[in-house]
């Protein structure tokens, strides 16, 4: 077969455009992506765009509706951009959050936070021999407390909310971390260590999950495993972050310390994130919807970008796809180029630029 009659292997890519700033953030995400598209030979993107969110709600009183959920489930990766606004909520007085349903009704057990540093980065954190920082969290994202998210028990004199953890959900969250570790040692950004973190000290919940964890680093030799407790975890995140490679833990405590990494990294404006299962994956920014300043066109896209990114590398995997691969690390590279260089910055991180001047300057980067 000739090179020009290799037949482009089209992948279906459901998008929720999101709320508040998320439409803003997601148009130059997808025309960036249809700019690798138009150069790749192996795949093509179908992007199908489905309703969802809180402002969706507010139209019609559904936030995720029957057909979106159906057409995401079938879909190859789900990009979704910020969700919810704080003004909108159920009955209960919880926000709209139709990422969270996603994640617990296609079982994406693996919630992917990369935290990365790189030299010139403007973060509170500088690692003494120059090099970046580049660890990964990641945290359970269908049980622990949020288990029982819009369920829980509330009385006049008392609340009381459910931490669930079970050995079949931590037995498929550690092999895909160990995985993980894996891929990460072979492209020489990670040392091969995963660290479970846990209050196992305390809880009885977390001497069960670091019990599976450690049966599961039995299978793995080639791959160090050790234990940090969450408060120390926190502790060292900000003393000596370049320690960690994958990092492994619960729900809540995966939430929290999230957002200590984006933290580090200057800012929810330069955090992206996935959410894995079996066969489906749901990609988006750590970042809110910011309502604030929706409509100003001053919201900065490089977490959804980055996800974006996430997204090609993950799909690159999954269809043993190596010019998705490429791709994604184009792309990823493209949003780095501009953070080390300190251009085309939106206010969050200390720059001038717009939305769309900083999704231009990446298109420029890959155009060159």
């Amino acid at each position: 077969m000739f090179f020009g009659e290799i037949m482009n292997q089209v992948l279906n890519v459901a998008v929720f455009e999101g709320d508040g700033i998320g439409p803003e953030i997601m148009a130059p995400t997808v025309d960036i992506l249809r700019l690798l598209t138009s150069r790749a030979s192996t795949y093509g993107l179908n992007f199908i765009s489905l309703k969802g969110g809180a402002t969706h709600y507010q139209k019609t009183g559904v936030s995720l509706p029957d057909d979106s959920l159906s057409t995401a489930r079938k879909a190859d990766a789900i990009l979704l951009s910020a969700m919810g606004l704080p003004s909108v909520r159920y009955p209960d007085g919880t926000e709209i959050s139709p990422q969270i349903d996603l994640r617990k009704k296609l079982n994406l057990f693996a919630g992917v936070r990369p935290v990365t540093v790189l030299p010139g980065q403007a973060s509170p954190i500088a690692r003494p021999d120059g090099k970046p920082i580049d660890f990964v969290l990641v945290r359970e994202s269908t049980e622990g407390l949020f288990w029982s998210q819009g369920c829980g028990e509330v009385s006049h004199d008392e609340a009381r909310e459910t931490l669930v953890i079970t050995r079949k959900t931590s037995q498929k969250l550690f092999e895909f971390t160990f995985k993980l570790a894996e891929q990460r040692r072979k492209t020489g950004r990670g040392k091969g260590l995963v660290t479970c973190v846990d209050k196992a000290n305390v809880f009885r919940a977390f001497a069960f999950f670091r019990e599976i964890f450690d049966a599961e680093a039995g299978n793995h030799a080639d791959i160090a495993a050790n234990h940090a407790y969450v408060d120390a975890t926190a502790l060292w995140m900000v003393q000596k972050p370049w320690e960690f490679d994958v990092l492994v833990t619960e729900n809540m405590f995966g939430d929290i310390l999230s957002d200590l990494g984006a933290g580090l990294m200057g800012g929810l404006g330069l955090a992206p994130s996935a959410d894995i299962g079996e066969g489906h994956a749901v990609f988006q920014p750590c970042h809110g919807s910011a309502p604030d300043i929706a409509g100003q066109g001053v919201a900065n896209p490089f977490a959804m970008i980055l996800s974006a990114a996430m997204m090609l590398d993950w799909l690159g995997h999954e269809h043993d796809n190596k010019e998705l691969l490429e791709h994604s690390e184009i792309l990823r590279e493209a949003v780095n180029a501009l953070i080390m260089e300190r251009k085309f910055l939106t206010r969050d991180l200390g720059g001038t630029s717009n939305t769309g001047a900083a999704a231009n300057a990446i298109k420029s980067k890959l155009r060159a």
